[in-house]
């Protein structure tokens, strides 16, 4: 697939709490295809500190309007001076990069943790537009620290997890009731021992799995080699042949 290097334009800014922000970015062109679990690599203007780009998953793409939405969670000096960012200021994007998800299977559920839920939405609206509305399970400590609620349910059924009980059932993200539900496909995305768990719940009960991996990813490309993960084909890069990748193919997440 193809990837470009272009400016895009703030049109939309909003904030979750003191942890998340959403930027909506304008093209004046129009956009390629776009699948869903694929990044873009960020540029950071404006701080000396900070020289690499950011890798910052796809939140949402809108092929009338020419947007993609991104959905940050501000853990260093890059996400901060991107969180400083205001409508009508300018950000550079190579795009689209990655393997997304392949949107396959009719009875799918879709897990998100924390800010993992964020390339979910793309995926949940290319799922209704083959006519399939999926379940959807967002998780997090507190309602606080899950960052966007309502942006799901044109496309989905909406359930959630907190560990303090302040928003859908108590408990882990995976001890929650849907699971107890068939399905042909899970599709996750968050913190690693939450995947690893449904990892092998899937596994077990002969459930296809995808997840999508959050290694540390400099260059976006494959040249630098600094976010291999090992498969049961060898060290592949999460950035190119990832970052989403069957659950089975990789070492010791289905069974361990």
């Amino acid at each position: 697939m193809k990837k470009y290097i272009s400016d895009f334009t703030i049109v939309e800014k909003q904030t979750y709490g003191q942890q998340y922000f959403k930027l909506v970015l304008k093209h004046p062109d129009v956009l390629p295809e776009i699948t869903p679990g694929q990044f873009v690599e960020v540029e950071v203007k404006d701080n000396k500190n900070v020289y690499l780009r950011r890798p910052i998953s796809i939140h949402d793409v809108d092929t009338q309007d020419n947007t993609i939405s991104l959905l940050i969670q501000i853990v260093g000096k890059g996400t901060t001076t991107l969180s400083q960012l205001e409508v009508g200021d300018k950000l550079n994007l190579v795009y689209p990069l990655g393997k997304g998800f392949s949107t396959e299977g009719n009875n799918v559920l879709l897990v998100g943790g924390g800010c993992g839920l964020a390339p979910l939405l793309h995926t949940a609206r290319c799922y209704a537009a083959k006519g399939i509305r999926t379940k959807v399970l967002l998780g997090g400590r507190t309602a606080n620290l899950i960052p966007i609620k309502d942006e799901f349910k044109p496309f989905a059924e909406v359930y959630f997890s907190t560990e303090d009980g302040s928003l859908g059932e108590k408990g882990l993200v995976t001890t929650h009731t849907i699971f107890s539900q068939p399905y042909d496909r899970i599709i996750t995305c968050g913190p690693n021992p939450m995947m690893k768990a449904i990892a092998r719940y899937a596994n077990e009960k002969g459930i296809e799995c995808e997840v999508s991996l959050e290694n540390s990813m400099a260059c976006g490309i494959g040249a630098c080699l600094c976010c291999v993960a090992d498969t049961d084909n060898g060290h592949k890069c999460v950035c190119k042949e990832g970052p989403v990748f069957n659950a089975k193919d990789l070492v010791k997440w289905s069974n361990s």
